[in-house]
């Protein structure tokens, strides 16, 4: 991405964690209860609809992104959000990540790719406030979101699988890892 774009389209390049609280920024793409999928255009600066869910399927929670990372999938880390009610798309805000599901995915039989969930709590959330980690949470609720992604991208024609769960330690380390590798592939780009 060139500077002027950054400069032009910000959401994709703000930081990924706020200096200041040490809070991770979360870009919502979709909000909960959406039967619509939207994704970030940085091409254009906006939301574009991506999609729209079987009849009766909706997202569970706010879904959106980490900004200034890159994912082993050429996006940035996807992060489905726990708040009391949703956000608009487009809402910019801070999070306590709680964890990742580690899964794979695939499309039309081709190779697997990571496609990791991160999982987050809004800093301002009333109703999560005392989750730290995925330990925090209902079992079946954990088991809900991964059944969640699975028929979402089933919908899609893709295959996915979670692999694992992990606390917040292994979630800091994949953003750092996407950092990382939105910072090189920025500066291969001018």
């Amino acid at each position: 991405m060139t500077k002027d774009r950054a400069r032009l389209h910000p959401l994709s390049s703000l930081p990924a964690f706020d200096q200041a609280t040490g809070d991770l920024s979360v870009v919502i793409e979709t909000p909960k209860d959406s039967p619509n999928k939207y994704d970030y255009d940085p091409g254009c600066g906006a939301f574009r609809l991506a999609g729209v869910l079987p009849h009766g399927q909706y997202f569970p929670y706010d879904f959106g992104f980490v900004p200034s990372t890159l994912a082993d999938d050429g996006d940035p880390l996807d992060v489905l959000l726990l708040l009391d009610v949703s956000v608009p798309v487009g809402c910019v805000l801070s999070a306590r990540l709680i964890g990742v599901i580690e899964a794979k995915q695939r499309e039309n039989r081709q190779g697997w790719v990571r496609n990791d969930r991160l999982l987050a709590v809004a800093t301002r959330a009333h109703t999560h406030q005392h989750v730290r980690s995925l330990g925090d949470l209902e079992p079946k609720l954990m088991d809900e979101i991964e059944a969640f992604f699975v028929n979402y991208n089933r919908a899609k024609g893709k295959e996915f699988k979670p692999v694992k769960r992990a606390g917040p330690k292994p979630a800091a380390k994949l953003v750092q890892h996407g950092m990382k590798a939105f910072k090189r592939k920025r500066s291969r780009n001018g």
